[in-house]
C-alpha cells in the first residue's frame, strides 16, 4: 500500500497510516504489508514546524499499490501539486482503493474521485468541502464512508477507524483486531459507516433511562416491524419530543439507528452462524433477502454473501 504525502500533511494522519501498515506484526499473526511513502517529487516534504518527511518513492511508486491512503493537510483549500490529482485518478482507474483521512478528502475531490459520491471530512471542513465541490454529497455525521473503491473519513481518531476497517475488509477481522490491540485502541466504534462491530447494548444513565430501556427492547426484538410512533409510545413521549431526544442521545434519528442496528445484527449472524440469508433477513427485521442485501451493501460495502465468505466462521478457520 502507499501513503501519498504532500506539503503540510497532517502529522497525526501520516502517523496513523504508518502505524497501521508500517509495523511488522507477522509474529502476532498479522500478514506482512509493503508500505511505500510516495510524494510528488520524492524529496523532503515539510509537515509542520520541526517535522519533515522524506518519501522513499515519487508518485510513480503508487503504480503497484492496491491501496492508496491520502492523509489530511493543514491547508485543505490551498493549491494542490499538479501531479497529485492525475496520480490519484490513475490509481483509481487501475482498480486501487483510494482512501483519505480527514481533510485529505479535498485532494480526492480535486482529482474528481468524489463526484457523485457520498463523502465525509472533519466536521470543521465539511461545509467548505460541500461548497467547493457541489457534486459531492458531504455527510459530516459519519466516522467514515465509502463504496469499496473510494473512502473518506472524518477527523483525527476517525482515521484510525477507517484504516482498521480497510485492514479488516482486505485481511480479515483477526488481523484488524490484533493491530488495534497493539495500538491500544478499539477495533471498531459504533456510530460510523461500514463498521464491523458486535451488537451494542446501550448503557443506562440518568435522564436517558427511558431511551436506554427502549433501545434494549428494540435490540431484543429486531424482527418486529418497529415504527417511530410505537417507539415513542413505549418511551411515553410525544413523537416529536421522542425524535428530538433520540437524536440528541444517539446522533441518529430513530429509523436511522434502527437500520444500523439491523445491519450490525446481520453482520454478527453472518460471522458466527450458518443460518440461511433469508432467515437472517427475517430475524434482523429486513423481511426479505433483497431488502437486506440493499441496506447491508449500502452500509458495509459488501453484499451479505460476500461478507460471510470473507468474515464468517469458515473464513476465520482458514486464516
Amino acid at each position: 500500500m502507499g501513503v501519498l504525502v504532500t506539503e503540510h500533511v497532517r502529522v497525526f494522519d501520516y502517523a496513523v497510516a504508518t502505524e497501521v501498515w508500517g509495523l511488522d506484526r507477522t509474529a502476532r499473526g498479522v500478514p506482512p504489508f509493503e508500505l511505500r511513502i510516495c510524494g510528488p517529487q520524492g524529496t523532503t516534504v515539510p509537515m509542520q514546524p520541526g517535522v519533515t518527511c522524506v518519501p522513499d518513492h515519487g508518485l510513480d511508486g503508487l503504480d503497484e499499490c492496491d491501496l492508496v491512503v491520502v492523509p489530511g493537510v493543514r491547508h485543505p483549500t490551498g493549491p494542490v501539486h499538479p501531479d497529485v490529482p492525475a496520480a490519484l485518478r490513475a490509481a483509481h482507474a487501475r482498480g486501487a482503493t483510494v482512501a483519505s483521512l480527514c481533510s485529505g478528502a479535498f485532494l480526492l475531490a480535486a482529482a474528481g474521485l468524489l463526484e457523485g459520491r457520498r463523502a465525509t471530512a472533519h466536521w470543521l471542513d465539511a461545509d467548505e468541502l460541500a461548497r467547493r465541490h457541489p457534486g459531492v454529497t458531504v455527510d459530516p455525521n459519519v466516522l467514515f464512508v465509502g463504496d469499496g473503491a473510494v473512502w473518506t473519513s472524518a477527523g483525527v481518531a476517525a482515521g484510525i477507524d477507517l484504516c482498521l476497517h480497510l485492514v479488516r475488509r482486505d485481511h480479515g477481522a483477526a488481523a484488524a483486531a490484533e493491530i488495534a490491540r497493539t495500538m491500544v485502541t478499539a477495533p471498531f466504534r459504533p456510530g460510523g459507516q461500514a463498521q464491523f462491530i458486535a451488537r451494542p447494548v446501550p448503557a443506562r444513565s440518568g435522564r436517558d433511562d427511558a431511551l436506554s430501556a427502549l433501545r434494549e427492547r428494540v435490540l431484543d426484538d429486531l424482527a418486529h416491524p418497529w415504527t417511530v410512533p410505537e417507539m415513542a409510545g413505549l418511551a411515553r413521549m410525544a413523537e416529536r419530543s421522542f425524535t428530538r431526544r433520540f437524536v440528541q442521545t444517539t446522533g441518529d434519528t430513530p429509523l436511522q439507528w434502527l437500520l444500523a442496528q439491523r445491519v450490525l445484527a446481520a453482520q454478527h449472524l453472518l460471522e458466527v452462524s450458518e443460518l440461511p440469508i433469508a432467515a437472517i433477513a427475517r430475524r434482523c427485521g429486513f423481511g426479505t433477502p433483497l431488502t437486506m442485501r440493499h441496506h447491508f451493501t449500502r452500509h458495509v460495502g459488501l453484499p451479505p454473501r460476500d461478507y460471510r465468505r470473507a468474515f464468517g466462521a469458515t473464513a476465520r478457520a482458514s486464516e
